[in-house]
């Protein structure tokens, strides 16, 4: 069962809020006016404090983590928010156990659970890593790079891309059975990719034409990958954010966290 940590942080931001300010308008006024009615608030001596009443244990609890909850929402909601890649459909650039950030405000601000935009700041562009809820339901976050823009034809055949009738450029660089490692130039700033060796069953192949507010999405691992040749475009409304970063590599419990893959994500 998928959890969903955001709707999680957001009902105990709110409940722990909810709960400190009702104590600070309310609760806490009558708890001490019901101490000193009954005379349990005394001073022992001149110029010593009366004693307080004691806050309620939900109390206490809900004033020592709202701040803490809040400032955790508003960083993974509108700043930045920490990924694990769990596959390998953007092998070579991310490998299975990276630890990725990704700017959540690069494309604009939305409101967290709901995911409507409030604020526009830019859209995606072509070569982008982007992660995004996956269309078919809506919840689980999935990896890709952006290849189609709004009002592109896409074509894929015989594992050549083509954008808008032109070929996208590629180059050769390593042979590593199964695969063969090549540079791809989606835009200025190149970036590498996986095709399977040998294999040719025509799967992913056809041609597209991206309506408006949405995306089509491929991973780098072109022939190990789930993506927009298979189940269609990414509505606007369902991008989370713009991938930038790697800090950090743990692939399992039983291995160490590494920090020698830590840089940016072209």
């Amino acid at each position: 069962m998928d959890i969903d940590f955001p709707l999680i942080l957001v009902v105990l931001t709110f409940a722990t809020g909810l709960i400190w300010l009702a104590d600070k308008l309310f609760l806490r006024a009558r708890r001490e006016g019901r101490m000193t009615t009954d005379g349990a608030a005394v001073a022992s001596g001149p110029g010593e404090a009366e004693e307080l009443p004691k806050e309620p244990y939900l109390v206490d609890l809900s004033r020592s983590f709202f701040p803490v909850l809040a400032i955790v929402l508003i960083l993974r909601s509108f700043l930045v928010e920490p990924f694990q890649i769990p596959s390998g459909s953007m092998l070579p650039t991310l490998e299975v156990g990276d630890f990725i950030l990704v700017n959540k405000f690069a494309y604009g601000l939305r409101l967290p659970v709901a995911g409507s935009k409030i604020v526009a700041i830019d859209d995606p562009e072509r070569g982008d890593v982007m992660v995004f809820k996956f269309p078919e339901d809506g919840k689980t976050n999935y990896i890709k790079r952006v290849i189609g823009l709004p009002g592109d034809h896409i074509r894929y055949r015989d594992k050549t891309l083509f954008i808008n009738g032109e070929q996208v450029p590629t180059e050769f660089v390593a042979s590593l059975p199964p695969v063969e490692l090549r540079r791809e130039y989606l835009t200025d700033t190149a970036h590498e990719i996986f095709l399977t060796m040998g294999r040719r069953n025509g799967a992913g192949e056809g041609e597209w034409v991206i309506p408006d507010d949405q995306y089509f999405v491929m991973g780098d691992n072109r022939d190990n990958s789930n993506d927009s040749r298979f189940w269609g475009m990414v509505p606007d409304e369902l991008v989370v954010g713009k991938a930038f970063a790697i800090w950090m590599h743990w692939e399992s419990l039983t291995s160490l966290p590494s920090f020698g893959r830590v840089g940016s994500i072209e």
